[in-house]
């Protein structure tokens, strides 16, 4: 089973700018459709991205789109996720999960088989 570590996680002022890491182990993570998922207190897990397993498609969600971006370097067997204008609702633990094999896209957390520890984003208004 592929492990999965989040880092980049932070204290930003609302407006700001962020990028979080993902570090896969494992042989096969370029196989897999990538993702981000969020948890704030009392919220339940919150679909963020996706990405197909070459990075040639991708998805949002509603409440982050036009402002984050979603990317893979799979020779580095890390994904990314790029979180500009950043709000104080985007405060959350963000994990990082891996989802169906090759390009299938999912939102849907059940689909997405392994997650790592999560990372926590805390933005200051």
């Amino acid at each position: 089973q592929v492990r999965l570590v989040e880092s980049g996680g932070t204290l930003v002022q609302a407006g700001g700018s962020l990028r979080l890491s993902c570090a896969a182990s494992g042989s096969t993570f370029s196989l897999y459709t990538m993702g981000w998922f969020r948890q704030a207190p009392l919220h339940e897990r919150e679909f963020v991205a996706a990405i197909t397993w070459t990075g040639g498609t991708t998805t949002y969600g509603d409440s982050v789109k036009g402002r984050f971006t979603i990317s893979r370097d799979n020779n580095k067997n890390r994904v990314y996720l790029q979180m500009n204008n950043l709000k104080a609702e985007d405060t959350a633990v963000y994990y990082c999960a891996q989802g169906p094999s090759l390009d299938t896209l999912s939102s849907d957390p059940g689909d997405f088989d392994s997650w790592g520890q999560g990372t926590q984003v805390t933005v200051s208004s």
